[in-house]
């Protein structure tokens, strides 16, 4: 039995899900420099044998960018390193961003704003707890984020991750050809902005403003076709009625909910998680208020979705 939503060509269909990894054309070859344990089918693998601390060689950088590609979300068990070396294996990805809107604050001695230390607890509740890809309100929004578990909660606080070009793949062949082609703005005024003066919003407003970005990414790696709207950050698509736009992108939105296309990480203290922004979207449980979570993250900078 099917049952029919108001979206059009959204039809839920109980049974498998047929599920790619990998785009076509893509070349399975074998690891030799580490060992992966899959979380799930398409997304997530935790790393065995890598020492984050250690310098990243070309050989290595090229088996853990292929590892990125094609799992999205890789992840290190305890790692227990310092900021600088944590900034150190980001940069081999890139250049790394300084978030204009969260102000750095760590115990370390280092002057390293691109460092942004997520402390929560009895004073201030996780938030972060709407699926979404980071900094899409930039014109070119991140690469990639390696997020490092400094302290956990006893329960709660896990991280789920979507994998949007299997999120893509599921639309029906009428949605996809419906959304080909379209634009949608991403701003940063509903989510950050609403913990501002408007003072300070107008301020930053010229060097922030709203962008357009295509509603369907092509990874500029792989190729792949991915679902490139998010809840946190996207206002409405460009040029569309605002009760279709806003119709239409609940139904995209909810891809990321299918946990089909998930994988789920019970973080340790030490453990690091390293994502292809361009792929995935996250959600990070907020279940463990009033305990302590305190995480440390850097983002790569990556270019400009097309």
């Amino acid at each position: 039995m099917s049952i029919t939503i108001t979206e059009p060509s959204t039809v839920f269909h109980p049974g498998p899900h047929q599920l790619v990894r990998t785009p076509v054309g893509w070349q399975d070859l074998p690891y030799t420099r580490f060992t992966l344990q899959p979380l799930s089918p398409t997304i997530g693998a935790v790393v065995s044998g890598v020492s984050m601390a250690d310098a990243v060689d070309a050989e290595m950088f090229g088996e853990l960018n292929r590892a990125l590609l094609e799992w999205k979300v890789l992840f290190f068990r305890n790692q227990h390193i310092t900021p600088a070396e944590h900034a150190t294996f980001a940069s081999n990805w890139g250049a790394l961003e300084s978030h204009p809107f969260i102000k750095h604050r760590s115990d370390q001695p280092e002057d390293m704003p691109e460092v942004v230390r997520l402390a929560k607890g009895p004073k201030m509740a996780g938030y972060e707890n709407t699926w979404h890809s980071d900094v899409t309100w930039r014109l070119t929004p991140s690469l990639g984020s390696v997020l490092r578990a400094v302290e956990v909660p006893e329960v709660g606080g896990d991280t789920l991750w979507a994998d949007m070009g299997a999120a893509y793949d599921g639309l029906s062949d009428a949605t996809k050809e419906r959304i080909d082609g379209l634009l949608a703005e991403h701003d940063w005024i509903n989510s950050f902005g609403r913990g501002m003066d408007p003072a300070t919003r107008d301020a930053l407003r010229p060097d922030f403003p709203a962008v357009h970005h295509p509603v369907v990414r092509t990874h500029p790696e792989t190729g792949r076709k991915t679902l490139y709207v998010n809840q946190a950050f996207t206002q409405h698509i460009v040029g569309m009625d605002p009760d279709e736009s806003r119709d239409l992108l609940e139904h995209l939105y909810l891809r990321a909910a299918y946990p089909e296309f998930q994988c789920r990480f019970h973080w340790q203290a030490g453990d690091v998680a390293f994502w292809d922004n361009r792929s995935t979207q996250h959600y990070a449980t907020s279940d463990y208020f009033p305990q302590t979570r305190v995480m440390e993250r850097i983002t790569v900078v990556g270019d400009r979705p097309v």
